[in-house]
């Protein structure tokens, strides 16, 4: 058994203030990559520049990071580092600029590279990274992945590269600032990280500990994820959720993540579903399949998660992110694509076919013509 984490993780109130002294260590000029308008709405970016400012720390600002971001868009941002000369990377926001954080801080700091190198395994290093979470869901704070879109391949991928932030800064109050449908969806995501961990073939006690404690504490987070008030949680619950997400991500830092997730790369890429929902949809349909191996673990992720059953589950999940819409053609394309995709497939316990795919995806979604 092996458990491994090098990120220096705080979780608390007016974080990066609190932290200035490790966010200024990490270097001596700053490239900053985030999304468009969150960071600024949220008031992460201004809490990173104002400690940047005050210590006098150059600093450049990338802020056209994609939802789901592709291989072109990181090549573009670490050309624009490269040129500012930073010498670290502060990613701040969801997992689509954390993901790119760690991308860009690889091409930065090989600069004889371009974005081929990221899916032909070298012997490279990266840039310090520093990572500012501001969703709940994604885990890229604590986790060696980078998952970037690849039009070529009509799909998403990790980089073949594990890249650990030097530095994790989590404060919940950001999260106040998400849409429901966000808070959901990340929620989701992590919800997913940690039953994918929980019943990972790689899974041992180590990471266990995380993804029980996660499904755990998800459970607590059900009546404010159903709730159908719109205002933004309480300040507790957006902490809570905040734990669980980086919880969830130590969890599958060590095991990867499973069928669901690689059922997911599919309908966000081809439905533009986002991340946590397509995940989200599968979880159900997983779960049936693995109880037909073991009913015993299965019934204790519900458990944990405080579900009487597999149906109330599946209606909870339901409730909370409905539901997609896909043709006959495409159930049969995504089921070859998954059996395509060896890596993944060995990451559940027991032998499924191709049958089983199929099966996972017709439960899961409404398939046209049926």
């Amino acid at each position: 058994m092996r458990f491994f984490t090098p990120t220096d993780v705080y979780l608390e109130e007016n974080c990066v203030a609190n932290h200035k002294k490790e966010l200024l260590a990490c270097g001596s000029k700053a490239f900053i990559v985030t999304g468009k308008n969150s960071s600024r709405i949220n008031g992460s970016l201004s809490d990173v520049t104002s400690v940047l400012d005050e210590a006098d720390v150059p600093y450049r600002i990338f802020n056209d990071i994609e939802e789901n971001p592709s291989v072109e868009t990181v090549a573009k941002a670490a050309a624009i580092g490269k040129e500012f000369q930073a010498d670290f990377v502060i990613g701040i926001g969801g997992g689509s600029p954390l993901d790119a954080a760690k991308a860009i801080a690889l091409l930065m700091a090989n600069p004889e590279e371009n974005e081929d190198c990221f899916y032909q395994p070298k012997d490279l290093k990266n840039l310090p990274v520093v990572a500012v979470p501001t969703t709940c869901g994604t885990g890229s704070e604590v986790t060696p992945n980078a998952v970037l879109t690849r039009h070529a391949q009509k799909t998403k991928k990790s980089i073949s590269y594990r890249i650990f932030p030097e530095l994790a800064l989590v404060d919940g109050k950001y999260l106040s600032f998400a849409s429901r449908k966000l808070l959901i969806h990340t929620a989701v995501d992590a919800l997913a990280h940690c039953l994918e961990s929980r019943l990972h073939k790689n899974s041992n006690c180590y990471n266990r500990m995380f993804s029980e404690y996660g499904l755990r504490l998800w459970g607590e987070t059900v009546p404010a994820l159903l709730s159908d008030e719109q205002a933004s949680p309480d300040a507790k619950t957006c902490e809570k959720l905040m734990l669980i997400s980086t919880v969830a991500g130590m969890a599958i830092a060590q095991t990867g993540t499973s069928l669901p997730h690689a059922l997911s790369y599919e309908i966000t890429y081809n439905h533009g579903t986002a991340h946590g929902m397509a995940c989200g949809l599968f979880l159900a349909s997983y779960l049936e399949d693995y109880a037909s191996h073991d009913k015993e673990e299965t019934e204790q992720v519900l458990t944990l998660l405080g579900f009487s059953s597999l149906e109330a589950f599946r209606s909870c999940i339901s409730s909370l992110i409905g539901t997609v819409s896909i043709s006959e053609a495409e159930l049969n394309l995504y089921a070859d694509n998954v059996m395509n995709n060896p890596s993944k497939l060995s990451t559940y316990p027991f032998a499924i076919d191709r049958e089983g795919i199929a099966a996972i995806l017709r439960n899961s979604l409404e398939v046209k013509g049926e």
